[in-house]
């Protein structure tokens, strides 16, 4: 794995947060990341010229996605994901695992894999851990997931066992599929592997799966089927249960979350990557993050207001643009509007993050963590 390495590079003396390097074969990752969700190989409403812009170095895409459309051998002849996106900068595929998750009536989970139907047009597909990583390898990913089971909120201690262990035997399939990869070809790298621990809302199955995890000793691990409907402080212990046992020199990883106000409590927890479609989602539907809370652009009340979105911020939408205009805008159905909104939430995580790990970096992360993120959970008023 000389192409992957990670390296710590600041610890908090209060809090489990830390900073580090992740380097991939396209570049190298300041952590702890947000990962912008690119689910089809964009993020919606915004060019690559801009995602540069916003200093994104690691995006997220997503397998299950790319498998049914164009295909991953139409990718893998193109010259693979990131000169087919035409990004040159690291990518991280998600396995699959969570979409065939929300698919329920279309598919079927087995021992071997996962039978399902398209949602685009009904044919019959199979994905097993194997085929997970093939898909991976032939995209070109930086940083492949393995094939998890992932499971309804709530669910009781039998279902999450049992799920458990099945992600968990799918995970050593992944591993040996991984593993059988040639993994230092110059032009062609092989991307890092991240196992996924499971265990529905049971603190205990949470560690125990992180326990075998680690055994099988992978480059990174993730958490997820988190945020699917639990209380946030539920979600906290969670990931705190299984982070006790990973092991401190390599990536963890919390996916699917979250808003802003969570993301330094993940943080402090030891988190060093997060991933989320809530700034480019909600920011198509009028709803924009700010220092102050969430701002509605739709209502009334913005229709003559002549101030930025955020007086506080420094991206390019804030510095030229005013409340009234992005209202009408959104009023309109303008498509502008919903690249602006985006736009300026992805800055508002990123320059967030930043802020992060400018404080770990300088010993002043407790105080951020105590003052400076209770703000924006909260509405404009």
């Amino acid at each position: 794995m000389e192409a992957f390495r990670f390296t710590v590079t600041h610890q908090d003396s209060q809090t489990k947060a830390r900073t580090g390097l992740l380097e991939t074969p396209h570049g190298t990752v300041q952590t702890p990341v947000f990962m912008p969700v690119g689910t089809l190989g964009s993020i919606k409403g915004l060019s690559q010229e801009l995602l540069e812009q916003l200093g994104i170095e690691l995006l997220l895409a997503n397998t299950y996605h790319l498998h049914l459309r164009p295909g991953e051998q139409v990718i893998r002849e193109l010259g693979g994901l990131h000169r087919f996106i035409s990004w040159p900068r690291s990518i991280l595929t998600d396995s699959g695992g969570y979409q065939l998750f929300s698919l329920s009536e279309l598919r079927e989970v087995r021992e071997e894999g996962v039978q399902f139907r398209s949602h685009l047009d009904g044919s019959a597909h199979f994905l097993s851990p194997e085929k997970a990583v093939e898909i991976q390898l032939a995209l070109g990913s930086d940083i492949l997931m393995v094939l998890d089971e992932c499971i309804e909120f709530p669910a009781g201690l039998v279902r999450a066992e049992k799920a458990m262990e099945r992600t968990l035997l799918w995970a050593g399939r992944s591993l040996q599929a991984w593993q059988q990869q040639p993994q230092c070809d110059a032009e062609h790298p092989t991307g890092a592997l991240f196992a996924i621990v499971q265990g529905g809302i049971y603190p205990e199955l949470r560690r125990q799966c992180a326990v075998r995890l680690v055994e099988m000793n992978f480059p990174g691990y993730a958490m997820g089927g988190l945020s699917v409907g639990e209380a946030r402080p539920l979600t906290y212990d969670l990931v705190a249960a299984a982070e006790e046992v990973l092991p401190k020199d390599k990536p963890r990883y919390v996916m699917g979350v979250g808003l802003p106000e969570e993301l330094p409590h993940y943080v402090a927890q030891g988190v060093d990557m997060m991933d989320c479609v809530l700034p480019t989602r909600n920011g198509r539907n009028g709803c924009l993050f700010t220092s102050q809370g969430k701002l509605h652009i739709r209502q009334v009340r913005f229709a003559r207001d002549p101030r930025p979105v955020d007086e506080s911020c420094g991206c390019p939408v804030c510095r030229r643009y005013s409340r009234a205009y992005l209202r009408h805008l959104f009023v309109s159905d303008e498509m502008l509007g919903k690249i602006l909104n985006s736009y300026h939430n992805l800055f508002f995580y990123l320059d967030m993050m930043r802020r992060i790990r400018q404080t770990i970096a300088a010993g002043e992360f407790s105080g951020f963590l105590s003052e400076n993120h209770l703000s924006v959970a909260g509405e404009v008023s």
